[in-house]
């Protein structure tokens, strides 16, 4: 608890809310069993300061994650709150590039579910033929594999593969996810999750029914009103499981 009051007086108010909202989102990653050992990455921009974000610290699982643990960075790498914790270079690499060069961009999760794995090192990727995968597959940029993220030279080709999508299919590899909110990434993230999970399970029965590009058009365009609020994408969900969490464990917060 003294290290959490400690890193607490050393922030601003609104950098520790950050905290505590990418915590809980750790925390909410782990309770759906998103999480590979203490590997895999979800970074957010610290508000009110250019070029600094939050990311896990290397070596804790994502169980373990609580707010005053979580590593403050630049964009160059460097620590910026004097954390004990190291920082996994693969996932600096790659979630710096981003932050970087497409300032929009706010969160960024990426993961090694074995859904999400199985459909990016599938031939097609992910198809039309389930109500979330409508949602999504308009949505998404595919990159070719080029062994482990640690490489800056890999940067231009990441961009190149993005263009202006936000969800990118790493091949062979995995997701990455990217929002302006942390809240719609991790909707994002469990609406691509759930669509893989999805199409392996309908593929494993056979040929899929596949949905027309007029059906997904329509699908895509009124989307927005089942939604509680379209201007907080994710929030009500987000909000909704951080409750679910508190009721197993509120480390998180500290």
């Amino acid at each position: 608890m003294a290290t959490a009051i400690n890193v607490q007086s050393a922030c601003t108010e609104i950098e520790w809310k950050t905290r505590q909202r990418l915590a809980a989102c750790y925390r909410i990653f782990a309770h759906f069993g998103w999480d590979e050992l203490i590997y895999n990455h979800i970074t957010l921009k610290v508000p009110d300061e250019d070029n600094a974000f939050l990311i896990n610290p290397y070596g804790l699982h994502f169980s373990e994650v609580t707010a005053s643990t979580l590593v403050k960075i630049d964009i160059d790498g460097n620590t910026l709150d004097g954390s004990k914790y190291p920082v996994n270079k693969a996932g600096f690499v790659q979630h710096s590039l981003f932050h970087r060069e497409k300032p929009e961009i706010h969160a960024i999760a990426h993961t090694h579910t074995t859904a999400t794995m199985a459909v990016c090192s599938y031939d097609g990727g992910l198809l039309p033929i389930n109500f979330y995968a409508a949602m999504l597959t308009r949505r998404l940029a595919y990159h070719d594999f080029q062994g482990i993220t640690v490489r800056a030279d890999e940067g231009p080709d990441f961009l190149k593969s993005l263009g202006s999508k936000r969800i990118m299919m790493l091949k062979n590899h995995g997701p990455v996810v990217m929002a302006k909110t942390i809240e719609q990434c991790f909707q994002d993230h469990w609406a691509l999750q759930r669509a893989c999970e999805i199409q392996i399970q309908t593929l494993s029965m056979g040929d899929p029914v596949l949905i027309s590009d007029e059906v997904v058009d329509r699908h895509m365009a009124h989307l927005h009103e089942a939604q509680i609020d379209p201007t907080a994408v994710g929030a009500p969900e987000f909000d909704a499981m951080v409750r679910l969490i508190d009721q197993k464990d509120t480390s998180w917060r500290e």
